[in-house]
């Protein structure tokens, strides 16, 4: 029974960890930076350890068939950005699933206050962007060091 366990966690694991994840990063980039400076908030750059602990979260809540800022280990954003080597001061992070395309999710983000107030941070300088699995868009933004 054990070995089976195992067996099974190990096929699940890895099913999650080769689902498909789309870096939309660079393709939001010149959206989110638009919006972003007509609040008067700096231009972000796209970050690799961004995208890392994006997806490792999408990849998780697909894992999961789950939906929450809360990884299955009761990880929030700044623990995974830190798993994923980002060194930051600042950190956030925006979800959403169900939305067909880039467009339908940034405006939709851009119509909740929270989410809207995450994109338009003057504290963030990087961010990453990924879709996951049905459709399951994790954002995070950061500001490193400090």
């Amino acid at each position: 029974m054990r070995y089976l366990l195992i067996a099974l966690t190990w096929v699940m694991m890895t099913g999650a960890a080769h689902a498909q994840m789309d870096d939309l990063s660079d393709a939001a980039r010149s959206w989110l930076n638009k919006v972003r400076a007509e609040a008067g908030a700096g231009a972000v750059t796209p970050s690799a350890k961004l995208k890392a602990a994006a997806a490792a979260h999408a990849r998780d809540l697909a894992a999961r068939g789950a939906f929450s800022h809360e990884g299955s280990d009761g990880s929030q954003v700044g623990v995974r950005a830190r798993r994923a080597g980002y060194r930051y001061c600042f950190v956030a992070e925006n979800l959403a699933k169900g939305q067909g395309s880039l467009e339908a999710v940034l405006r939709g983000w851009m119509g909740s206050q929270g989410h809207r107030r995450n994109m338009l941070s003057r504290e963030a300088r990087e961010f990453a962007l990924v879709r996951g699995p049905g459709n399951l868009w994790v954002m995070v933004l950061g500001r490193a060091g400090c």
